[in-house]
């Protein structure tokens, strides 16, 4: 289907790719993984045409169409978004065009070219083409009354959609997509994984988001050590098989047939909870016949992220009595009654991502409420992961001097023990001397994540905590917060993230707070729920 050849990509003396030869084959779904900078994204610009490698080609089969989900969001403002959505499929537009172009001069000469076009269109299925692309518009969220607007009158998630409708509408062979999932909410994600799970043509995908990888891959292809490797099963069979590689590895004196015996009771548990899955599907089938012993050891490095307290806090954790908020007019939500207990581990959720920021700003006194009151309970310490860090790196100090300003004791103030802190976050050796200025979006989360180590608090809040990172990361993240005896408050868009860790789910809306002691994934498939959930973001009369 899609194959490459030999290929290699070196910028200066770094060399990303080395002799890569493989091919992705029809039917499959390739979840391409790597540690930031192994060079996902160039990759996928190499496939799509869009960079050229060092040396090496990649071969198309002949007559096969590729789609790639455009990433300049701005590229189609002056166009209609249903016609950007038909602009997905090339050659159909094309010929839709020239049709167009010869009814708008029409003459007798021209009469029996467009019968020629009109027959080659109606092979195409070109005269569903516009319903078509309204459903999948439809689908993805876009009302049908903004169809006809065009792009350039919609806002940055809106166009999110619209270009994802175009690079999924009609059917292309190859699919080829770099962080889908970006700025989308878990109902469109939710459609996109059903989606794509029962897609039966080739689609190769980067993403950070772990639900998504698990759900619509059939195969794991690794970058690392400068090559592309394939692996059969999920994202999640990829991680705990390479781990148990890493351990099987370390036991020198382990037995082969313990080790063997080993690798098949993890492939018989493995086997048996995708079977058990609600996302197992018919392209799944492969799973049947798992092997891990090819895998080995990866060059990524996990952070230790571990986070403990200073003390325990008290049976009294946060009490919120009728809050609300508003935005220039608009209404956040109102009316918020809640009382979080001692060990909740909560995700506040709301359709409308301005909310929940501005609830955590509230009850960490950085914006005022329209009105109501909160108060923390005496024995509870908090600390704060804003949506925007940046008020915290508009200056110019060191990693090790920017993260003594949170040390209360003089061993902390010391820098070895500084130092050990920047560690566990992967800013080792000169890394903790880079200004804190120039940081990227992951390196300052990691920072912040130092930070909120070194001041122990029993109370934690996130407000999307995995933006920016990397898969390494956010696994160790997630982790660390199932262990984690205090109470947490979090929104996050990862629905791994949410789905494994809450046990308490509280809605913001307009009308109220939806308060549910549920998992998160319970929470969003009850019927019932779901429609009170709609009364309660009815507008106001």
């Amino acid at each position: 289907m899609l194959s490459v050849s030999n290929l290699s990509v070196q910028f200066g003396k770094r060399v990303l790719f080395d002799e890569v030869s493989t091919t992705f084959h029809n039917g499959n779904c390739y979840g391409i993984i790597g540690a930031n900078g192994a060079g996902k994204s160039t990759f996928l610009k190499i496939l799509a045409g869009k960079q050229d490698p060092t040396s090496g080609h990649v071969h198309l089969e002949p007559s096969k169409r590729m789609s790639v989900l455009e990433q300049d969001h701005n590229l189609y403002d002056e166009h209609s978004v249903l016609e950007t959505v038909l602009i997905g499929n090339k050659p159909l537009f094309k010929l839709k065009s020239e049709i167009d172009a010869l009814y708008a001069n029409y003459t007798d000469d021209n009469a029996e070219k467009i019968g020629e076009l009109q027959v080659e269109f109606e092979e195409m299925n070109g005269w569903n083409a516009d319903s078509d692309a309204a459903a999948m518009l439809s689908n993805l969220g876009i009302k049908e009354e903004n169809h006809y607007t065009l792009m350039k009158d919609l806002d940055g998630k809106q166009k999110v959609r619209v270009l994802l409708a175009q690079a999924l509408f009609g059917n292309p062979d190859v699919l080829i997509m770099d962080e889908p999932t970006n700025d989308l909410d878990y109902e469109t994600i939710s459609w996109l994984e059903h989606f794509l799970a029962n897609y039966e043509n080739c689609v190769i995908v980067v993403s950070h988001d772990r639900h998504f990888l698990d759900s619509v891959c059939t195969h794991i292809s690794d970058i690392d050590f400068g090559k592309i490797n394939h692996f059969s099963g999920n994202y999640s069979f990829w991680y705990e098989s390479s781990q148990l590689a890493a351990r099987q590895r370390s036991q020198q004196n382990k037995k082969a047939e313990e080790k063997k015996k080993e690798l098949e009771e993890f492939i018989r548990r493995f086997s048996a909870n995708v079977a058990k899955s609600k996302q197992a599907t018919s392209r799944k089938k492969m799973i049947d016949k798992l092997n891990i012993s090819d895998i080995r050891p990866s060059s990524r490095r996990y952070p230790a992220i571990i986070f403990d307290r200073d003390r325990e806090a008290g049976d009294q954790i946060l009490s919120v009595e009728n809050l609300s908020a508003s935005l220039d007019g608009e209404v956040l939500f109102h009316n918020i009654d809640i009382n979080l207990n001692k060990g909740d581990k909560v995700v506040v959720y709301s359709r409308d991502s301005r909310a929940t920021s501005a609830f955590y700003q509230i009850i960490n006194n950085k914006e005022k409420a329209d009105s109501g009151k909160y108060s923390w309970g005496v024995t509870t310490s908090q600390s704060y992961l804003p949506l925007d860090n940046s008020s915290f790196f508009d200056n110019n100090l060191s990693l090790v001097d920017w993260l003594r300003q949170w040390a209360t004791t003089e061993e902390e103030r010391e820098e070895v023990y500084i130092r050990g802190f920047l560690g566990k976050m992967i800013f080792s050796g000169e890394e903790a001397l880079k200004t804190s200025n120039v940081l990227s979006g992951g390196e300052k989360v990691r920072c912040m994540l130092s930070r909120m180590m070194m001041v122990r608090a029993n109370v934690l809040m996130l407000d999307e905590p995995t933006n920016h990172l990397d898969l390494e990361s956010i696994t160790a993240f997630n982790n660390s917060l199932k262990n984690f005896k205090g109470t947490i408050m979090f929104t996050t868009h990862d629905h791994e993230f949410a789905q494994t860790l809450a046990t308490r789910v509280i809605e913001l809306t307009p009308n109220g707070v939806i308060d549910r002691f549920m998992t998160f994934d319970d929470y969003m498939d009850d019927k019932k729920i779901k429609e009170h959930r709609d009364k309660m973001y009815a507008v106001t009369a």
